[in-house]
């Protein structure tokens, strides 16, 4: 199936729905605040230059990038939505929910992120340490660096990894040191699917389950997830997301619909320069679904 990125939320396969050049509605993205290659303000920026009039940044569990981009935001006439992606682990395996629309200083979710936080710097922590034998001098301090000061991840030591010489491309860096089964492989411990969901719900927002094929589970076990996840008082999941297929967005969309799940998209944006997940370019969903901008404390009507 060949790919057209032509004008901005056009009428084509690959749009931001509703199918309004007025309304172009993007729901997951990454700044520099935690994996993403652009800070909150340029990725706002772009966004814009893209056509998109609603974002939610949801960086990885922190919030630290929302002021940025709020501000940047209102100078540009984006609407953005209060967002964030969290880890937890349902039955050994992790799972991310995007939280949407919430009181961020609520004091439960404050404290809550902060435990989350904690559990992120054990984990560069150990990944460092388990790097040791490469012996690329203060290797955390250079990866905190890459990560804007925040608790790097994989892709910062990679690209440590890349800068120190030890490796030409961070694509190595995975495939020797950081991929699966690697040395730099570090399971966080993070807490538990429903638990996470409280989280969101304590603070008024809207837990969504994200992009629920890329975990690779048989149909059976994703239907077992997503049920788990409707108990737990979740309300939404990702029908469309970048680089999927139209295969994954129908199973995905009768998911939504045997739930009675609030239909949720977006691009995953992490980096430019990749076409298959760019801001705002977004297969279409199916009809029939209940969108999740209905339910925000402002709904976005279209």
């Amino acid at each position: 199936m060949l790919l057209h990125w032509g004008p901005l939320c056009h009428s084509g396969l690959f749009v931001t729905i509703p199918q309004d050049s007025r309304v172009c509605i993007d729901l997951h993205c990454h700044s520099t605040a935690s994996d993403g290659a652009l800070p909150p303000e340029a990725l706002v920026a772009r966004a814009a230059d893209m056509g998109v009039s609603h974002l939610a940044l949801t960086d990885h569990d922190t919030v630290a990038g929302l002021n940025a981009a709020r501000e940047a935001a209102s100078g540009l006439g984006l609407r953005l939505i209060n967002g964030i992606e969290l880890s937890c682990v349902w039955r050994s395996h992790t799972i991310h929910i995007v939280g949407l629309d919430f009181d961020e200083s609520a004091p439960g979710f404050v404290a809550a992120l902060k435990r989350q936080n904690d559990n992120r710097w054990q984990r560069a922590r150990l990944i460092a340490d388990r790097l040791g034998r490469l012996q690329v001098e203060d290797l955390l301090a250079k990866a905190t660096q890459v990560a804007g000061g925040d608790v790097p991840g994989r892709p910062h030591f990679a690209q440590v990894l890349v800068d120190e010489g030890v490796v030409p491309k961070t694509m190595h860096a995975f495939k020797r040191f950081l991929g699966t089964g690697k040395p730099g492989d570090v399971k966080a411990c993070w807490p538990e699917l429903d638990e996470v969901v409280e989280w969101i719900l304590s603070a008024g927002g809207i837990a969504v389950l994200a992009h629920p094929r890329k975990y690779r589970l048989t149909a059976t076990r994703l239907r077992s997830l997503v049920a788990d996840f409707r108990r737990s008082g979740g309300q939404g999941i990702e029908v469309s997301v970048s680089g999927q297929s139209s295969g994954d967005l129908g199973f995905v969309a009768e998911l939504a619909r045997r739930e009675q799940l609030w239909a949720s998209q977006g691009s995953d944006f992490h980096f430019p320069g990749a076409p298959w997940c760019e801001l705002g370019r977004i297969m279409k969903m199916p009809d029939g679904l209940e969108p999740v901008w209905h339910h925000f404390r402002q709904p976005v009507e279209a």
